[in-house]
């Protein structure tokens, strides 16, 4: 058998840290000093500039970044909102154009900066809000915005006066741009492009000085995004309008293909944006004011001379202890051994969140048809009865990575027999009634964290889908296949798995769906159909354990997701069905649900087998 190096050509490398994965992140900076959305940015994330907006009052206020603080600078002379700027500026060198003063004022107003003041220069031709603008001072391009209505119209700036040059093939309002020049600009996304129903665009168009061409779509369709890049080959483009509500979402653009990055922290829109490329930048203020208003959040990738990850490979730090891979491996040689015994026996509640060691059970079914409040913190070794919930229910979707940090949504109250909307949430000491589900429903499947979960299907029957930014509920793309009590795994609301389930007329199901923050995906099937089981883990590192084939059968299969398909592995100690499940696919909680005739207080945890597997490369 060949030798890694013979293979290779190197030995297994060895460094002093472990390598730092090649992906970018946001990172928090300054705040600004006046919360407000929408104006002209320039600069960079260490010599950054903002201009103009709305507190939501038109200001003129402008401020300069250091790559630390925001330092408030001389006003322009003409306050306005959503007007054009010049990203491939400097925060010494910025133009500022158009843009809106008031509810239907349209201003043509132009000013430049020199690092100190603003001066009025000639005016450009057509006055509208919603553009943003690409290049410099002295060599700019705005296209597009609202007059109302959307409009195609573009203009060349040359440092002296604006021309109208060739028109975009997609009138859209509140877009985004950005360029070196006059004569190298891309813009992407807006409102009213026609290529999304909900009015949201994800198209694009590049200008190369004399005419615009439609380039590759983005992935998720959006409007008042904030961005920058220094060519049309290279950017960002940063959460926005999406659907119904403000997003995180972020993509990035090479020349040829869009790719979805790591989220913004906050959901937010109307925010300004400037950066070097698609691996430095920044995005600063935003809508909602004032909760994200003066927000900075900084983009970068990892400095070249980081040591990166690179798929397939393997290194040692520290020791002979091999890195680039967890206990997941031997997720097939895993067993269930038993553990602590709940306080409460209970059944459906589907209610559970945490950590293997820091579980919390919430709600429950208390037969004949009672519905429970009651709560139960578990800390590896047994359970403790804590704080109840505000409204006693069962079969409601819980989400949370620590017994500590809690949301529970939906569910069912048989006397008078209804499903519910509400949310709770537990702050480590109480819980709090906070905004409503959209759709009331029960048997619903859910995941994610506290301020970041993910509700869907659910009874009375249906393939809803909504997402909690840990303020309210917005409504998403359904599941494919509407269902009920399927088994849930997840991180957060854009990162799920839903496997199984049931549907009319008592149908069990087998199929699988994956989601990756705008789409439900179907993926391969699970082994043994059946419905009311519970999961654990990630979108591609998950279990699906217990549950039932026909309504009244009970298993104690256990089966493992790696990302494409499902392995049997080792089965529950005890066969039931409506438990419910927590922890990682690695590290796994079952608790609760029904052992014919009678519901079951029984606690079973998984543990996979965590020596080193033998890697075979090729």
């Amino acid at each position: 058998m060949a030798t890694y190096k013979e293979i290779k050509g190197v030995t297994v490398q060895t460094v002093d840290s472990d390598p730092v994965e090649f992906v970018g992140s946001w990172a928090s900076g300054g705040s600004l000093n006046t919360a407000r959305y929408r104006g002209g940015s320039s600069g960079t994330t260490t010599a950054g500039l903002v201009y103009t907006g709305r507190t939501p009052t038109y200001v003129g206020n402008t401020e300069s970044y250091n790559g630390t603080s925001w330092t408030e600078l001389n006003d322009v002379n003409n306050n306005s909102y959503a007007g054009g700027g010049s990203p491939a500026g400097s925060y010494t060198a910025a133009l500022k154009s158009s843009g809106k003063s008031g509810p239907s004022s349209f201003q043509t107003n132009t000013e430049v900066w020199d690092g100190s003041s603003w001066t009025e220069v000639n005016n450009n031709n057509t006055g509208r809000d919603g553009i943003m603008g690409a290049g410099t001072s002295t060599s700019n391009i705005i296209a597009g915005g609202q007059t109302p209505p959307n409009q195609v119209i573009a203009e060349s700036w040359d440092g002296t006066s604006w021309t109208e040059v060739g028109d975009l093939n997609n009138a859209k309002g509140f877009t985004t741009s950005w360029g070196s020049s006059n004569s190298n600009a891309i813009v992407a996304t807006g409102e009213g492009d026609g290529s999304s129903p909900d009015g949201q665009g994800n198209t694009a168009e590049t200008w190369n000085g004399s005419s615009w061409t439609a380039t590759t779509s983005l992935n998720t369709g959006r409007s008042q995004a904030g961005a920058f890049g220094s060519t049309s080959t290279n950017g960002i483009v940063a959460a926005g309008y999406i659907g119904t509500g403000y997003g995180a979402n972020c993509e990035s653009f090479d020349g040829s293909a869009w790719t979805e990055v790591n989220n913004t922290a906050n959901n937010l829109g109307l925010h300004f944006g400037s950066g070097t490329d698609n691996q430095a930048g920044f995005v600063a203020g935003g809508n909602p004011v004032p909760s994200v208003g003066t927000q900075t959040e900084e983009w970068s990738f990892p400095p070249p001379t980081a040591s990166t990850l690179t798929e397939g490979q393997i290194f040692l730090s520290g020791g002979t202890t091999l890195k680039g891979f967890g206990k997941a491996a031997g997720i097939p040689t895993g067993t269930w051994a038993s553990g602590g015994a709940l306080n409460t026996a209970r059944a459906t509640y589907d209610s559970m969140n945490g950590t293997q060691s820091a579980s919390k059970a919430i709600s429950g079914l208390i037969p004949p048809d009672s519905s429970s409040s009651s709560v139960e913190d578990y800390n590896g070794t047994s359970w403790t009865e804590t704080t109840e919930m505000n409204t006693a229910r069962y079969s409601g979707g819980a989400a949370g990575d620590t017994s500590a940090s809690s949301i529970l949504f939906g569910g069912y109250i048989p006397t008078p027999p209804s499903y519910v909307t509400n949310t709770e949430t537990w702050n480590g000491s109480s819980w709090t009634e906070v905004n409503e589900l959209n759709t009331a429903r029960g048997n619903v499947g859910g995941n994610g964290a506290q301020n970041s979960a993910l509700c869907y299907g659910g009874q009375p029957l249906t393939g809803k889908t909504e997402s909690w930014d840990g303020t309210s509920w917005t409504e998403v793309s359904d599941l494919n296949r509407t269902r009920h009590d399927v088994a849930s795994a997840g991180a957060n609301n854009t990162s799920a798995l839903a496997a199984g389930g049931e549907y009319p007329p008592n149908v069990r199901t087998d199929h699988v769906e994956t989601w990756g923050g705008s789409s439900w995906t179907e993926v391969n099937e699970l082994n043994t159909a059946r419905s009311v089981a519970a999961g654990s883990g990630t979108k591609d590192l998950a279990m699906a354990f217990g549950g039932s084939p026909n309504g009244s059968t009970v298993l104690s299969n256990s089966e493992a997701w790696n990302g494409s398909s499902w392995t049997e592995i080792a089965e529950l100690g005890t066969a039931r069905r409506t438990l419910a499940g927590s922890g990682s696919a690695a590290t796994g909680l079952a608790a609760g649900g029904v052992i014919p005739p009678s519901v079951s207080a029984l606690t079973e945890e998984f543990t996979a087998d965590s020596a080193l597997s033998t890697i075979t490369v090729s």
